[in-house]
């Protein structure tokens, strides 16, 4: 029986202020909208990380036919004694995994493939303007400024390049819509907590004769506030609910379903990540539905 009353109080509340019912809903399904799109983003932005960093090379230039200001190039173009004495101290660093050399030949049919949309770029290109190269796969890729203060400048080295230098960048970008996206999360939280409490509130205020008689007749006062929490609970769990199947819904439509076959040399974030997600913000929500409930109730319901 008092499970129905509560049931019924519950009832009661929701439909007596629905427009501000919806209004929390929306609200905190567009909160925990943002809270989903950061916590998938982040999960993007380390699948990322960890997939290219475990490809990071380092790449070694020697020293070509066109003339370069590399201290390295004094002599002119790399001898063949300058390349194996190159190759066998890259060898030879505790840091380096594996050495691979790519010739000048392999370099220009590299970038005919990468630039094969490109026919007038590819055209005004040579084999003899590319410049050979050692491809130094790292044990550890933070180990690149070890490696680099090793051979710059020795006998036949043009230049030294990490990719990852190249890649820090995009992950920097990354991060910070990242963090962007956490900090829009945070200010929609608050104003869900805020209208939260305000619908709370304004029911516990509608029903304060109710409240009274409860009182009256010997109610605890956990069992007076419950139907508000619920009510509060009710509200967050419909707004995760409907954030967390918009998060899984993108990654299966997006992500999954154009995404990967779009650019295959990503590793995407898969639908588990989006389903533990989408869990998190469904309990996320109706915490925060309790808790700014609860709160309020100690205020302003005088019981």
């Amino acid at each position: 029986m008092r499970a129905q009353f509560v049931a019924s109080e519950i009832g009661i509340g929701l439909r007596r202020n629905l427009a501000m019912t919806i209004a929390v809903v929306v609200t905190t399904a567009v909160s925990l909208t943002f809270v989903a799109a950061a916590v998938l983003l982040n999960a993007q932005v380390q699948e990322t990380k960890d997939y290219w960093y475990d490809r990071v090379e380092v790449s070694v230039f020697l020293c070509g036919a066109v003339p370069s200001d590399s201290p390295g190039c004094a002599g002119g173009e790399v001898t063949q004694e300058q390349r194996e004495a190159l190759r066998t101290q890259l060898e030879g660093l505790p840091e380096v995994e594996q050495v691979f050399y790519e010739s000048k030949e392999e370099a220009y049919e590299n970038f005919r493939e990468q630039y094969d949309d490109n026919s007038a770029l590819v055209e005004s290109v040579s084999a003899e303007s590319l410049p050979e190269s050692y491809r130094v796969a790292l044990v550890d890729p933070d180990e690149y400024a070890v490696v680099a203060e090793q051979v710059a400048g020795a006998p036949g080295v043009d230049r030294v390049q990490d990719q990852k230098e190249v890649l820090e960048p995009l992950f920097n970008l990354l991060n910070r819509m990242t963090q962007f996206a956490l900090g829009l999360a945070a200010v929609m939280l608050v104003a869900a907590i805020i209208m939260m409490g305000t619908t709370i509130r304004l029911a516990a205020l509608s029903r304060r004769r109710e409240t009274g008689i409860m009182r009256l007749v010997g109610a605890s006062n956990f069992y007076i506030r419950l139907p508000f929490v619920l009510e509060g609970a009710v509200s967050g769990l419909v707004g995760g609910l409907v954030a967390g199947g918009l998060a899984v819904l993108f990654t299966q439509v997006v992500i999954q379903g154009r995404a990967v076959e779009a650019i295959p040399s990503i590793d995407w974030i898969d639908t588990g990540v989006a389903w533990w997600t989408a869990a998190g913000v469904v309990v996320l929500g109706v915490l925060l539905g309790v808790v700014a409930s609860w709160v309020t109730l100690r205020r302003y319901l005088r019981v």
